[in-house]
């Protein structure tokens, strides 16, 4: 387990922001002890929290070819055929994975395979289950052509407490299953558009974790 890079500058900031306000409270409130353990307890409670949301495991993908494994950590809210209307424009099978603030928020590729598309939307911040958060809120598209020519979308949608999607990928680039593409801090979602024949294996409600979990079989 390690520190994402995305965290280190803001834990900087929040260590030196905890330790000036202890050291005012201290100075003001020196014969107040109760006042004075309770500001230490809330930052260590802070702090922890904070840190806990840019933790990076290292994760052991089960590398299948005709596999799509969760792109996030989270809880599977959306299993359901649609229209994807920015990129392929067709029907699809829409499965859409929440993040909460507690979840790893690594976003990592579903398969191996090429960004043929790919898109950041500035937007909205609203809730995440909205049902119009993933054409109006901040959120990147992108089209994944894979090894068997087949494309899948993948959609990062920010939140109403996620204020910054971090991307690291752009058209032409080749991805391995389980390799990470972006970031998300604190709180948002992501989509998949998979083919309307694929073998899908979760449902809402379950829980699922980035680069491990089965969202579907393709087949041949």
């Amino acid at each position: 387990m390690s520190i994402h890079k995305e965290g280190f500058s803001i834990l900087v900031f929040l260590i030196l922001f905890l330790l000036v306000l202890n050291l005012l409270i201290r100075h003001f409130f020196l014969e107040d002890m109760v006042v004075r353990y309770f500001v230490i307890s809330a930052s260590l409670l802070l702090f922890f929290f904070v840190l806990q949301f840019f933790r990076h495991p290292n994760v052991k993908v089960p590398y299948n070819d005709d596999h799509i494994l969760a792109p996030a950590d989270g809880k599977v809210v959306v299993v359901e055929k649609t229209i994807e209307e920015e990129c392929l424009k067709d029907e699809r099978i829409q499965i859409s994975i929440f993040m909460s603030p507690v979840n790893v928020h690594v976003n990592r590729s579903p398969a191996e395979g090429t960004v043929k598309y790919f898109k950041y939307h500035p937007g909205k911040y609203l809730v995440a289950w909205h049902p119009k958060s993933s054409t109006s809120n901040e959120r990147t598209t992108m089209t994944l052509t894979l090894k068997n020519g087949l494309d899948i979308v993948v959609r990062q949608i920010a939140g109403i407490m996620a204020r910054r999607i971090k991307y690291y990928v752009k058209e032409g680039d080749k991805l391995d299953q389980g390799a990470e593409f972006g970031f998300i801090r604190f709180g948002s979602r992501l989509d998949v558009f998979l083919p309307t024949d694929a073998d899908i294996r979760v449902k809402p409600g379950m829980t699922t974790r980035a680069g491990k979990t089965v969202l579907a079989a393709l087949g041949d």
